[in-house]
């Protein structure tokens, strides 16, 4: 069929960027660590067109960087970034929080089948995450995270908010994942709140999710801000 060639290097695209995403995350592809489109295409054996709009698109979400005339490059986050994203991150979960208390018709009657099945699958996302942060397997845990946060900001509806978040917090985990993966042994030491956040949303309790995140985001930045002294 026609379309088909479009097809499989669009997948192809989307399985070269979750690759490399999956490579910066776990902490294989380092900070400053820079490469072009042919080695990359030479690595996983396919033509540089597909290669370059995966880098393309990882650079749109900020987990790589684009090095004008020499290629890409992972990039270097610093404290201060790091900090500038957890007060991002708070400011957009303060705002759903806020319009939650205001009225927004996220979780309006959590006793609708519908609403009800949504926020199940979001806290099991948090249950996965939070049997990953006690195991200490931090890239399941990264990937399960990421998965919780998207769909809980989901539910809110709109799709932009979800997304600047997502890209946040992806960005977050570039940045810290360089000084987690220094440590032997994670168990106890990350963040584990994904269900208590979800059971006090479904009781529209706004200020004790806002207190859980804040509790969260100040675990983190202590947690890595300690690690980058070391």
């Amino acid at each position: 069929m026609p379309g088909n060639g479009a097809v499989t290097r669009s997948t192809l695209r989307q399985q070269l960027a979750d690759a490399l995403r999956d490579e910066v995350l776990a902490g294989r592809l380092m900070p400053g660590r820079a490469f072009t489109v042919k080695e990359i295409a030479d690595q996983y054996g396919v033509s540089a067109t597909p290669v370059r709009e995966a880098l393309v698109d990882l650079s749109a979400q900020g987990i790589l960087e684009a090095d004008q005339h020499r290629g890409f490059r992972v990039p270097e986050y610093t404290l201060a970034d790091y900090r500038a994203m957890i007060e991002a991150r708070s400011l957009v979960t303060d705002g759903m929080f806020q319009a939650l208390a205001t009225g927004h018709k996220a979780f309006a009657g959590a006793e609708d089948p519908r609403t009800a099945a949504s926020l199940a699958a979001v806290r099991r996302r948090g249950e996965e995450a939070q049997r990953a942060a006690a195991a200490g397997d931090l890239t399941v845990l990264i990937g399960y995270d990421l998965r919780f946060w998207r769909e809980l900001s989901g539910l809110f509806g709109n799709p932009y908010l979800a997304d600047f978040l997502h890209r946040l917090r992806v960005q977050s985990w570039v940045c810290a994942v360089q000084h987690l993966r220094r440590l032997p042994d994670v168990r106890g030491r990350l963040w584990s709140g994904h269900t208590a956040l979800v059971d006090a949303l479904a009781r529209r309790e706004t200020e004790t999710a806002r207190a859980i995140v804040a509790t969260a985001n100040a675990h983190s930045l202590a947690l890595v801000e300690q690690l980058a002294a070391e």
